[in-house]
């Protein structure tokens, strides 16, 4: 069987604010299908390579290719409209709205004419079914008026998946999805991210190493903006270099 192309190669990463190396010299790989997470301690350059990725901070140097195609360089909402989603630590939704509001207003950034501001947003069937199908796939089937706002803090993390999705991505950038949560919405979450992963590519940074180890099949492993050590999760597992830097070792 021939191996899927990845997706999205990121190369020899690096960003530096004065003398600190926040990330150093990444390099990592995501095909379609495949959930990649990055874990590490805390102050690991996690997040920050997940800005590197979706163009949030520019690189201090090397390259990431997306579909083959340099990407390095170029604003956020460009590297959106090429089909990379991402979501943030923090709840990104607007609370006053509702669940649907927030993510018709996702759907609405894909709309290939500016022009369609002079109709009324609720009368585009086209951005309102991509809106409604975002939530749907989101587990939010039926909370579409809800306000976010009312609702618990695992249904606005998925109402913020839910708005990533609306905006038709092939790639999803997740930033600790899971944070916060208590097991059964965490539990719920895992599952969507297994759904997602059939057809986008999913690069994860969790926490949550109960979560991390049930749904990737490759994990990165940072500590101090370079790569410990990547692999499937067993080979993760047995590492004694990851459990005496992170994991804890077992012995």
């Amino acid at each position: 069987m021939s191996v899927a192309e990845p997706i999205l190669s990121a190369r020899a990463l690096s960003r530096h604010f004065g003398g600190l190396a926040a990330v150093n010299g990444v390099s990592l790989e995501c095909t379609t299908g495949q959930v990649h997470a990055v874990i590490g301690p805390n102050g690991a350059g996690k997040s920050t390579l997940i800005n590197l990725l979706s163009g949030d901070l520019a690189c201090s140097s090397g390259e990431i290719l997306f579909s083959g195609q340099p990407i390095q360089g170029l604003s956020p909402d460009r590297i959106s409209q090429l089909g990379v989603g991402r979501s943030y630590q923090k709840t990104n939704a607007f609370l006053p709205l509702t669940a649907f509001e927030n993510c018709r207003l996702a759907a609405q950034s894909r709309q290939r004419s500016s022009m369609r501001f002079l109709r009324p947003a609720r009368r585009d069937e086209e951005t309102n079914a991509r809106a409604a199908d975002a939530l749907r796939t989101a587990g939010l089937g039926g909370r579409e008026d809800a306000r976010v706002s009312s609702l618990s803090h695992g249904e606005q993390r998925q109402v913020e998946i839910a708005m990533v999705l609306a905006t038709q991505p092939r790639l999803l950038l997740l930033d600790e999805p899971l944070a916060g949560m208590d097991a059964e919405e965490s539990a719920r979450i895992v599952e969507l991210l297994r759904a997602l992963a059939a057809d986008h590519a999913v690069v994860l940074v969790e926490h949550d190493m109960d979560a991390v180890f049930a749904v990737a099949q490759v994990l990165t492993v940072m500590v101090e903006g370079k790569v410990l050590e990547s692999g499937p999760p067993a080979q993760i597992r047995a590492s004694r270099a990851v459990q005496e830097a992170y994991l804890g070792s077992e012995s």
